[in-house]
């Protein structure tokens, strides 16, 4: 004779509901400060630039005084010759600091992944200039770059590089009858690449320990089953290693992009954007634009500027993932 399963009691769903919502509104409470500082000062402030980048806002404080324009703003940046000189050099730094700093992170981590003895000292000695602020990294190359300096010292040479805007390939156009090419096309100046210096080696520390990382992540296996088709040494490093890398890569290079077309505290430091504008860079120009500083301050202009600024990044970013991320 078959005995019936006895009902749940009819208030347990209830009950189980109500924990449930007690439970949700606990963590929503825990992460409120979180969410609220975040919709003020994040999505609030962002929103709140949009609406100016429409307007002839010249200061914050004179929001009364500022009239709609439509996209004028936007047009007008597309034309501007100091935003398309920041954007010139911002180019450049993106090509060759990017570069390096993810080839230089590579070969450092696969080094420092030797199982050799003492490799935890060197590894902390190498990480060592991504710990200081780039304020401090900043003093440190201006002191370097002197024409007093220690490079100097050793080179054995005056040259002021924090001071000099001739173009680093103007030499080499020159060479084969093409002095005239555009400026742009003539390279960073020796002030800029002084400064890419100053980035690359503040950069690679740290994105040596994300692929250092993910090495001590790959099996071992592997390159057991590698060796015995013959894939040592750098075959085993090209096909092994940077396949299984490609995730980590295409994560350095997005971040070291965003980086490189925000660079700012270096120029502030060293350059303020000269000489002739050489190191001016957008993040760099956009500041002297909303707070008046060395210019007149047109903050609705500079709002412009940002949201160009953002949309090249995201493109170059969505075209870097594609190009990193396929087979």
């Amino acid at each position: 004779m078959a005995t019936a399963t006895p009902a749940a009691p009819a208030g347990r769903p209830s009950r189980a509901r109500s924990l449930a919502r007690r439970e949700a509104i606990t963590a929503y409470l825990f992460i409120a400060p979180y969410l609220i500082v975040a919709a003020v000062f994040t999505v609030g402030l962002l929103v709140y630039a949009f609406g100016i980048s429409f307007t002839s806002l010249t200061a914050s404080f004179a929001a009364a005084n500022a009239r709609f324009v439509g996209i004028d703003n936007y047009l007008r940046a597309m034309t501007d010759a100091d935003f398309l000189a920041a954007l010139g050099n911002a180019f450049w730094y993106f090509v060759i600091v990017s570069f390096f700093q993810t080839i230089g992170a590579i070969l450092l981590a696969v080094t420092l992944n030797a199982k050799l003895q003492g490799m935890r000292v060197y590894r902390t000695l190498l990480y060592s200039p991504s710990v200081a602020s780039s304020i401090v990294m900043s003093l440190i190359f201006l002191w370097l770059y002197l024409p007093t300096g220690f490079i100097n010292y050793l080179l054995g040479t005056d040259i002021p590089w924090l001071t000099t805007p001739d173009r680093i390939f103007a030499p080499l156009w020159g060479a084969v009858g093409l002095g005239g090419v555009p400026a742009f096309l003539q390279g960073p100046s020796v002030a800029w690449a002084s400064i890419m210096v100053l980035s690359i080696f503040t950069t690679i520390p740290t994105f040596m320990v994300m692929f250092l990382t993910a090495l001590q992540d790959v099996p071992g296996f592997v390159y057991e089953a590698a060796a015995i088709d013959g894939a040592t040494g750098p075959k085993a490093f090209w096909y092994i290693t940077l396949p299984l890398l490609r995730p980590v890569i295409a994560l350095v290079v997005i971040l070291g992009t965003i980086g490189t077309f925000q660079v700012f505290d270096q120029v502030a430091i060293l350059t303020k954007g000269g000489p002739l504008k050489t190191t001016l860079t957008p993040a760099f120009l956009i500041y002297q634009k909303t707070l008046g500083t060395g210019t007149q301050a047109e903050a609705g202009f500079a709002a412009a500027m940002a949201f160009i600024l953002a949309f090249v990044i995201v493109a170059i970013t969505l075209v870097q993932r594609r190009m990193i991320e396929q087979d």
